[in-house]
């Protein structure tokens, strides 16, 4: 497999790590979003949410609670976004299970936003109905 991300995790591509475990390492972007902005990378090569087991799957948020704590203190920033794209619809890029962390700074403009449309009544019905089937 030639995944990027892969050979980052396993430290076979130099990046300017902030955190490693056996599971995960935490880079910094090197396209950031904002300053500080970091990538977790598990290990293991999963592409995306739906592959990755759900243990893992949950310390990977843990690990963001844990990079957004010290970046609070170190970084001063104003909030965080935690972003994980899936699907190249949802424009992931690089297809390796990864999680954004992404100090945020009043004014910043950084752009992790969207405009709000509207839930018609249909909808509502219609995706919670297939949504409950699904989940089944």
């Amino acid at each position: 497999m030639d995944c990027i991300f892969c050979k980052i995790a396993a430290g076979e591509i130099p990046s300017a790590t902030l955190y490693e475990d056996e599971d995960f390492r935490v880079i910094l972007d090197l396209g950031p979003a904002a300053r500080g902005h970091a990538l977790i990378l598990p290990k293991a090569h999963y592409a995306d949410l739906c592959e990755i087991p759900e243990e893992l799957a949950a310390k990977a948020m843990i690990l963001a609670k844990k990079i957004v704590s010290a970046g609070r203190k170190a970084l001063r920033c104003d909030g965080y976004n935690i972003v994980q794209n899936n699907g190249e619809a949802a424009g992931q890029t690089v297809f390796h299970f990864h999680i954004h962390v992404i100090p945020r700074y009043t004014g910043d403009n950084a752009g992790v936003t969207w405009t709000p449309g509207t839930l018609t009544e249909e909808d509502r019905q219609e995706i919670t109905a297939c949504m409950r089937e699904a989940l089944k």
